[in-house]
């Protein structure tokens, strides 16, 4: 029998009276809710005084939820320290870049550096395992939440000298590494070294990027302190925490996997329909490949939180269609998860996030979002045969964190350059093409896939490159977009012509850049297709490469815009500027030596495992759409687990989600 997928999501007990806890429990099982996650924002009702504790309440709601058959993952809530715990260590409270010291108010007031803070996490989470280690209902760890609170105050200055030289091992290879030569910035005492606070102009970018590279690595100290603590007195229970995601987390998720028994993650599409599908798949895919860091068998990653039933636009927040919420939690399973869990069970009356979505909406269960979270309760037992198979992926696409933080420095060409968009273009229109995505870091193995593309890889070492050119030399056909290969790990550009440490594989020379206004454009000719680009240009030399699309207008009229370069079995693209999704979708066709994707509206994930195939199916369209297991390599006695019928012949309605279950065959 296959293991059960998590289906759940944060329980806020202590907000509601033990009636509703009652209720509470009696809807779950209605549901289909078989893991719920405790104890994230609890500190103060677990220690009103300092190592004073009152475990009380919490006995109850574990006893409760073991009675039912529901399984708990028990955080640690460190990321919410209670009120008593500031007024007494304040010092221990953040301290953002222009030197004001926060102050208790909010959820994640701390700094990750305070000795005080460090004790007293590790102090709450001990106390948590002694007393429910054994408890029936446990069957995870989960510490702290979305890790990701700056600080700048002076024992963060402390920790990131001892980390600066652990890094660099003497000043002289620091300031090198930072060219401080530049405005006067040479260090002589590692005392002189501060975080990088408010100042008067343009900071020094080696320096922001070591920080956010320190802060990464001090958190994750501050979660192994928790991990080892709980592994200590029971470590057959997995160890995770929820990883958030934008530009304002340093934490590098590659490295962090690298301890985790599972990578957790948060998704909060702030788009619906088909941009919030494309959002979805990124973040799903990137997990999925984060995973791969983690030690032992399996890829193991879970979907720890998202909205149940609206998306969060940064300006309103929205209903999603019907069948939204379920489309969105199966494509994170196609792609791997372990599960759907949301944020929250039920509303919050009150609170800071008092509108944030519920399992259990303000509405109650009497409610289209309730209605819809039993409908995934009760599809997701069905699918959970799939848990354990490969994902299969068809290209791959490089990310890396590091290039993200150093392409927000405001000292480069143009501040328009978003790394993140570069990655999600990529994805969303090889996702539009019917590709499933890897995602990797050029420093490590590269996936066994025809097709890589390298968006914006800014921060590249000589080591990752002779990675990207064996890949080529074996084979694959690799793309590579403008500012790859421009800097070194520190962020130092290298001389002699753009893309730098890639010149030589792609057989391109970039003498200068042209940056284009916003609002600006120029066009590009693709074989008898004329584009236009935006944001950035590029005058390219050839050195090795051959044209394969020119600048038309402009002052780059006739040069080349895109080139191609035989390396060994393989090909090397170049983009030197932004192309359209459409521009970029045929140019990635081209380099492929594919066509357009023969069923437009459908996203398919295919698994695999030696005892069959899990093809999971979605449609995107408002109109149903007929499905034909052969062609998605299944044999004709291939059912569709969702629906329970046959999947020959069988019709998926608009919005529809089908998971086909057969044996492969050959096409």
């Amino acid at each position: 029998m296959s293991s059960p997928l998590w289906f759940g999501g944060d329980y806020n007990p202590e907000q509601w009276p033990e009636e509703v806890q009652a209720e509470d429990v009696e809807l779950m099982r209605r549901a289909g809710v078989n893991l719920v996650t405790v104890g994230v924002f609890s500190w103060a009702l677990l220690e009103p005084k300092e190592g004073e504790y009152r475990f009380e309440w919490l006995d109850r709601v574990l006893d409760r939820l073991a009675d039912a058959g529901i399984g708990v993952a028990l955080a640690t809530p460190t990321a919410s320290p209670p009120p008593w715990f500031g007024l007494a260590h304040p010092d221990a409270m953040p301290v953002t870049a222009d030197g004001t010291r926060l102050t208790h108010g909010s959820r994640d007031t701390y700094d990750v550096c305070s000795p005080a803070y460090r004790e007293a996490s590790v102090r709450i989470a001990r106390a948590l395992a002694e007393r429910y280690s054994g408890h029936p209902a446990l069957r995870l760890w989960h510490v702290h939440n979305e890790y990701g609170t700056w600080s700048h105050s002076e024992h963060t200055a402390g920790a990131f000298r001892d980390w600066l030289r652990g890094r660099h091992v003497d000043l002289d290879r620091l300031n090198a590494a930072w060219t401080t030569a530049f405005w006067s910035q040479h260090y002589s005492e590692w005392e002189q070294i501060q975080p990088p606070r408010a100042t008067q102009y343009l900071p020094n970018p080696a320096h922001v990027l070591d920080f956010r590279r320190f802060l990464s690595d001090a958190m994750l100290d501050h979660f192994l302190s928790q991990r080892d603590v709980l592994r200590a007195v029971r470590p057959d229970v997995p160890v995770t925490t929820n990883l958030a995601f934008g530009d304002w987390v340093p934490v590098d998720p590659w490295r962090w996997a690298e301890h985790l028994d599972l990578v957790a993650v948060d998704d909060y599409p702030d788009r619906t329909g088909q941009g919030g599908a494309e959002q979805t798949a990124f973040a799903a895919d990137l997990a999925r490949s984060w995973a791969e860091r983690v030690p032992g068998p399996g890829r193991p990653w879970l979907l720890m939180e998202q909205a149940a039933g609206v998306t969060y636009t940064g300006e309103v927040t929205r209903p999603k269609a019907p069948g939204e919420t379920a489309r969105h939690s199966l494509a994170h399973v196609a792609r791997g998860s372990r599960g759907a869990m949301f944020f929250q069970w039920r509303a919050s009356r009150g609170g800071a996030e008092q509108w944030h979505s519920g399992m259990v909406p303000h509405a109650g269960p009497d409610s289209r979002i309730f209605r819809e979270v039993c409908e995934l309760g009760s599809v997701l037992p069905r699918v959970a045969e799939a848990r354990d198979a490969d994902v299969v992926a068809d290209a791959a696409l490089t990310w890396d964190p590091e290039c993200w933080w150093a392409l927000g420095s405001p000292s480069l060409p143009a501040r328009g350059v978003d790394y993140l968009e570069a990655a999600r273009q990529v994805h969303r229109v090889l996702w539009r093409s019917g590709r499933t995505v890897d995602m990797v870091r050029p420093d490590r193995d590269l996936p066994r896939v025809p097709l890589l593309v390298v968006p914006a890889l800014y921060l590249l070492s000589d080591e990752a490159a002779e990675r990207l050119a064996r890949y080529t030399e074996d084979g694959g056909t690799l793309v590579v977009t403008f500012l790859s290969g421009a800097a070194d790990p520190d962020g130092t550009v290298r001389t002699g012509g753009y893309p730098g440490a890639l010149r030589d594989l792609l057989g391109v020379r970039v003498e200068e850049v042209h940056p284009l206004l916003p609002g600006d454009a120029v066009g590009v000719d693709l074989g008898s297709v004329r584009e236009e680009v935006t944001l950035w240009s590029e005058h390219v030399h050839l050195a090795g490469a051959e044209a394969v699309a020119h600048y038309a207008g402009g002052p780059l009229d006739g040069l080349p815009a895109v080139t191609r370069r035989r390396h060994g079995a393989g090909e090397a693209w170049y983009l030197s500027a932004r192309l359209s999704d459409r521009g970029l979708a045929r140019l990635l066709a081209e380099a492929a030596g594919t066509g357009p994707f023969p069923e437009p509206g459908l996203e398919v994930v295919r698994r695999v495992d030696r005892d069959g195939a899990w093809v999971f199916v979605t449609n995107h369209d408002n109109r149903p759409r007929w499905i034909d297991p052969a062609r998605f390599g299944l044999d004709a006695g291939a059912r569709d687990l969702v629906s329970g019928v046959s999947a020959q012949g069988m019709t998926l309605p608009g919005g529809g989600v089908a998971v086909l279950r057969g044996h492969p065959v050959d096409n």
